[in-house]
């Protein structure tokens, strides 16, 4: 009994039992995501270590405590999202790069809002609002339709999935203990290049697949958004405000808490990093920008108090699915590292190094797209994936920063979007 017992709590017989749940109940089953996640985390607690009467409530545990770390981030985004579409900064954004490009430069024009609007807002949303211009350039230039649409694609997923604050990149970063400010330059120097890119492949393949332009329902308030006067639209300053802003005061305290740090530090230094933390707290940041994005929706739109009250409240509800999926996988990847995978992954690799550090970014890599291909969520995928990737890391030296890591692990994010995908 006593082998039977050891076998079923070997750590790598549970981490496939619970990626098999996950996957097979979402592809096989056609499951909700949230119910696979917590499923998994119970099935893997269960077989994990530890006392009979904590399995169940260890994971309610993990789960509120991986809700309470994603709630005010990811219902923040929502807000400032609905409200940049819905007040026109998003579009005034789109319409200054145009203007700095040319016309005959769109499709970077396109690629390049996407990269900006992406960084605190989602990316179907950005995508929403971004379509109807792609479809008003083509009616007026009658070609190169699909290097538009491919051109936002390439912008906006690449910020979407590697550059806080974006609630996916954000919490990444807080699974693998990574700065997010490390996150935010690194994530960004990697996007930029895979960006171009795409817009150049969106330029290739555009040449050798044209498509036309097809009828599209649900779009007709956002183009009708897009033919709006620059009168009526809030200037670029404003609209930027809400983008610009929490990466500054999060990308503030990486700074003064590094000088900090420094040897010789003055204690004025020291002091100033107490405030910055308190700053550049992604929460607070990400609640100062929504509370500028909703000022800025109601200067620009003057809503009734109903019509404001709707409109976040539409916005918070589309968020509450994304919290709950993603607290699940908080909670899975929690009942991971109680089954102690961390320390047998560092049980393959005594000396560490390169050759872990180069197995747990491929591991993360692999499953954060398994992740995305099963249940569609990019921000569900990095999430769960970074959690589960955390426990491996534990007890690893992995003889590198493990911003990298969790560049691998948002790189994996960016594989196999489909019909699951609400950006698709």
């Amino acid at each position: 009994m006593e082998s039977q017992a050891s076998f079923l709590q070997n750590p790598f017989l549970i981490l496939f039992v619970g990626v098999a749940i996950v996957i097979g109940m979402i592809i096989g089953g056609r499951i909700n995501a949230f119910v696979a996640l917590i499923t998994a985390a119970i099935v893997v607690s269960l077989m994990a270590p530890g006392e009979i009467a904590e399995k169940i409530s260890r994971v309610a545990a993990a789960f509120g405590a991986a809700a309470g770390n994603i709630g005010i981030v990811i219902g923040m985004a929502a807000v400032i999202g609905i409200c940049l579409m819905d007040s026109g900064a998003a579009d005034r954004i789109v319409r200054a790069f145009v203007r700095v490009l040319g016309e005959k430069r769109s499709s970077a024009a396109l690629a390049g809002s996407g990269f900006v609007l992406s960084i605190p807002v989602f990316f179907d949303t950005v995508f929403y609002l971004l379509v109807p211009l792609a479809r008003s350039l083509f009616r007026r230039t009658h070609r190169n339709y699909l290097k538009y649409v491919l051109a936002i694609s390439a912008g906006a997923a690449v910020t979407h999935t590697l550059v806080p604050p974006t609630p996916g990149p954000l919490l990444m970063a807080d699974n693998l203990d990574v700065d997010v400010g490390d996150m935010i330059m690194v994530g960004a120097l990697v996007a930029l290049p895979s960006a171009i890119a795409g817009l150049f492949f969106a330029a290739w393949l555009d040449r050798r697949m044209p498509i036309e332009m097809r009828p599209l329902a649900g779009t007709e308030e956002a183009e009708k958004a897009a033919d709006k006067s620059d009168a009526e639209l809030p200037n670029l300053f404003v609209s930027l405000l809400p983008i610009v802003l929490p990466v500054v005061m999060i990308s503030a305290n990486t700074i003064v808490s590094r000088l900090a740090g420094a040897p010789g530090a003055s204690e004025a230094v020291k002091d100033a990093s107490q405030w910055t933390a308190v700053i550049g707290n992604a929460n607070l940041a990400l609640l100062v920008s929504a509370a500028i994005a909703v000022f800025v929706y109601v200067a620009q739109c003057r809503p009734t108090a109903e019509k404001l009250g709707q409109t976040i409240e539409n916005a918070l509800m589309s968020a509450g699915v994304i919290i709950l999926i993603t607290a699940a996988g908080g909670a899975f990847g929690a009942m991971l590292k109680a089954a102690q995978i961390g320390d047998a992954i560092a049980a393959l690799f005594p000396s560490g190094g390169a050759s872990a550090g180069l197995v747990l970014m491929c591991l993360g890599f692999v499953i954060t797209a398994l992740l995305k291909f099963a249940q569609g969520s990019t921000t569900v995928a990095v999430i769960t994936a970074s959690s589960m990737i955390a426990a491996m890391v534990k007890g690893v030296d992995l003889d590198f920063n493990p911003v990298y890591l969790a560049t691998a692990i948002g790189g994996g994010g960016l594989i196999g979007s489909w019909m699951n995908d609400s950006g698709f």
